[in-house]
Formats: structure tokens, C-alpha cells, sequence
């Protein structure tokens, strides 16, 4: 077969696989968002009823019903009927950035404003779909949180609330990393895998991080077997691919030079 009836049979083939378009998802991420807060929404004020939500995210479900565990309207039932708890867990990071940042003027602000705050509203709502099973819809949001924000966060990571991200460019948590309450974590931060080698599929490759916890800008801790232990704090552009204790404070040291530049 020439390579051009190759890539001819690979578009046609395609074209059979059903699932929903990056735009329709983000869509319904959109109004999901404004559903939880209206403040958010062009005249502030929500666009769809919560049956009206069900109804269109069961359609949107429908696209890739072959790929469900479950029926679109199961899901959908589901995934509204915790939209309580995750609003509560939203409404306590929203309030837990409000008091450990100086420059927050109110809980509105962090709401309206903060990337960080975004980026982790994003992760709730995708996080509890891939609990229900659902393939390739997670991911989309939670990308298309990262292109807006900077932050990338993988939508079947394990991360506890109350939760604070300040600044939050550049900010990556990988898929298996478990993060405990009241974690900080500053803009540059990796939770990240020792090996991206693809036979660690399925296997813990990310960090545990205990309640507590301060990660200072441009620090990278990496391994699955690697705990940040509670109330510890870590400085700056620390590399740490071993755990630490509890309590523990981590800094790197590096000499800064200062001398007088020459007048001529």
C-alpha cells in the first residue's frame, strides 16, 4: 500500500471514532464554571439551570457513549450530584488563597482574578469526570486550563482542600502526585516523575506532599517514592528527588558575588 492510501485509510478511520471536539468541551467546561459561579459569566449571572447542565453534558457524553463505563445520563446524574461537595472544596481554596496572600483584597478577587484559583477549579470539575471513567474529556479541560494559566495540572492527580497556588506559571503536578491540606506552592514548581519511561504506566511516578506544606518558587521534587512531610518547608530552587521528615525546612545555597564595576 503507497503511503498517501496509507494516510487516506488513517483519516477515513478517523473519522469513525466518535468523540467530543475540543471546542464543545471547553464549551461545557464554560458553562459548568458560570453554573458554580456567575460572577464569572459576562453579566454575572448564571446561564443554564442545573437540569438544563445535566441535559447538556449528557449530550455531550453521547459523542463517545461506545467509550463510556456507564450511561451518559448515569454519568451526568453523577457527576451533578457531587457538584456540591466540589463547590465546597472551591469555596475553601478560593478562602484559603484570600488569607495567605497580602495582596488579595477579597475572595471575589481571587475568584474573578487569580490563575491559580482557575487552575484549580478547572482540576476539581476534570478530576471528578476521570473518576467516573471518563476518557479524553479530563485531559481536554485541564489543558485548556494550562493554555490560559500556565499551570498544569493532571486531571487524575490526588489534591486535598484547602489548596493555594500563587502566581502559578510554570507550576507542574503530575498525574500520580497526592497533595495534602493547606499546600502552597509557588510560581515554577514541579511535582514531577524520576522516569518517564512508558513501562511505569499504572505505577505511583510522582510525589506525596503532606499537609502544610510551603514549596517556594522554582522547586522540583520528583520521584514516587519521594514524601514532602508535614509542615515542612521548601525553599527555592531546591532539586529533591528523597523524602524529608516532617518539620523539615530545605533551602539551597548558592554564593552571590558583588563588586564594584570599573568607572572606566
Amino acid at each position: 500500500m503507497s503511503r498517501i492510501k496509507k494516510i487516506m485509510r488513517h483519516i477515513l478511520f478517523q473519522k469513525n471514532v466518535q468523540f467530543p471536539s475540543k471546542k464543545m468541551t471547553v464549551g461545557e467546561l464554560k458553562k459548568l464554571i458560570i453554573f458554580l459561579y456567575p460572577v464569572l459569566s459576562d453579566n454575572g449571572r448564571p446561564c443554564m439551570t442545573e437540569r438544563k447542565i445535566r441535559k447538556s453534558l449528557a449530550g455531550l457524553l453521547k459523542l463517545m457513549k461506545e467509550r463510556l463505563p456507564a450511561e451518559p445520563e448515569t454519568i451526568a446524574g453523577e457527576f451533578m450530584e457531587a457538584l456540591p461537595g466540589i463547590k465546597k472544596q472551591l469555596d475553601d481554596d478560593a478562602g484559603f488563597i484570600m488569607e495567605g496572600d497580602p495582596a488579595a483584597t477579597c475572595v471575589d478577587e481571587v475568584i474573578i482574578t487569580y490563575p491559580g484559583f482557575y487552575a484549580i477549579l478547572v482540576y476539581r470539575l476534570a478530576n471528578k469526570l476521570a473518576a467516573l471513567g471518563l476518557p479524553l474529556i479530563p485531559r481536554i479541560m485541564t489543558e485548556h486550563a494550562h493554555s490560559v494559566t500556565g499551570i498544569d495540572i493532571h486531571p487524575k492527580a490526588t489534591i486535598d482542600s484547602p489548596f493555594f497556588i500563587d502566581h502559578g506559571t510554570g507550576i507542574v503536578i503530575g498525574e500520580t502526585s497526592v497533595i495534602g491540606k493547606r499546600v502552597k506552592l509557588y510560581q515554577g514548581v514541579t511535582i514531577g516523575a524520576l522516569s518517564v519511561s512508558k513501562e511505569m504506566a499504572g505505577k505511583k511516578r510522582h510525589p506525596t506532599i503532606e499537609d502544610n506544606v510551603i514549596i517556594y518558587a522554582g522547586s522540583t521534587i520528583l520521584g514516587g517514592e519521594t514524601v514532602i512531610g508535614h509542615d515542612s518547608i521548601i525553599g527555592g530552587n531546591v532539586w529533591l528527588t528523597s523524602s524529608v521528615p516532617p518539620y523539615s525546612l530545605v533551602y539551597h545555597q548558592n554564593v552571590t558575588k558583588i563588586r564594584e564595576r570599573n568607572s572606566n
